[in-house]
Parts: structure tokens; sequence; C-alpha cells
């Protein structure tokens, strides 16, 4: 508002999915991709709903939508890497889209689990699944963390169905 006050505040109907989703856009959040080995090689999973659970043991989650065609792949996956996105590996969102090019062609190594990863993340999570929860038309899927790997630079971000970069 030109006078500094706040924007007046709207009440939404939480039944009314799109409205819902832009109220859920509102809260700004990194951009991961998981990684794990499926029937037919490596595959990805570009997702915004990573989480830190717990120090002790060590547990993240993340939740795959059931309507994903990979949905399968990643919520009966005994491993998983989780790739915590820097704000130049934005190509990658394409890449690992539906019908996007995946690994093919992509430079990767493979962990003693066969887990995929990616160089130059700023933070990978290894993970060996710990469990999965009912998350309505998500599952909520716990990793408990084996391995470690983390490098400076800054955040891709998403807010409000775009992605950026954060300028603290």
């Amino acid at each position: 508002m030109p006078d500094g006050s706040p924007a007046p505040e709207i009440q939404i109907d939480p039944a009314d999915p799109r409205a819902l989703r832009d109220a859920f856009g509102r809260f700004a959040t990194g951009v991961t991709l998981v990684t794990t080995l499926g029937p037919e090689g490596p595959v990805g999973f570009v997702a915004n709903s990573f989480a830190s659970v717990s120090l002790d043991p060590p547990l993240v989650l993340w939740s795959p939508a059931r309507a994903s065609s990979r949905f399968a792949i990643f919520a009966g996956a005994a491993h998983f890497a989780i790739h915590v996105l820097e704000a130049g590996q934005r190509d990658w969102l394409a890449r690992f889209a539906r019908g996007g090019a995946g690994f093919d062609g992509l430079d990767h190594s493979v962990t003693t689990e066969g887990l995929p990863t990616l160089t130059g993340a700023l933070a990978r999570f290894d993970c060996a699944a710990h469990a999965v929860h009912d998350g309505g038309d998500h599952a909520i899927v716990v990793g408990r963390v084996l391995r470690v790997a983390v490098r400076a630079g800054e955040p891709l971000v998403f807010s409000q169905g775009r992605y950026g970069v954060f300028t603290g």
C-alpha cells in the first residue's frame, strides 16, 4: 500500500483448491530435487515440500503428489537423495518435469546404495526410508539421513508460483 499499511486481509474458502493452493504459495520455500533408482534407471522428482524433522535421529521429510507418474517409485524407495537446489540450477526444473530429459546426458554419481546424485546442490541428504504416512493427495515420506554434503551458494526459492533468489 502507498501509505505503508498492509494490504487488507481476504478470507478464502479452504474447500476451493485453487484459492487454497494460492494461500499455501504465500509461504516461500526452497526447491529440492529428490532422486532415487527406479526400475528403469535413475529418476528425479522436483519438490518444495521438504522439511527437517529431527536431529536425533536425523530425519527429514518430503511429500510427493499421488497424481505423479513417479509417485509409486518414490513412495516405495528404500533410499533417496534430497538435493537443495542452488539459484543457478533452475534449468534442472524442466529437465525433471513430466516429459523432461531427466538424467539423460546429465553427469551424475552413484552412492553405495545405488542413489543417483548430482554435483552442485547447496546441500544433499542421502536417506534411507524411515516411514511413509498418508497425507491426503500426497504422501509424507520420512527419511533417516545417512550422509550430508554442503557447499556455499544462494538458494533457489519458490513463492506464489514463481522461482527466484533470496535477497536478504
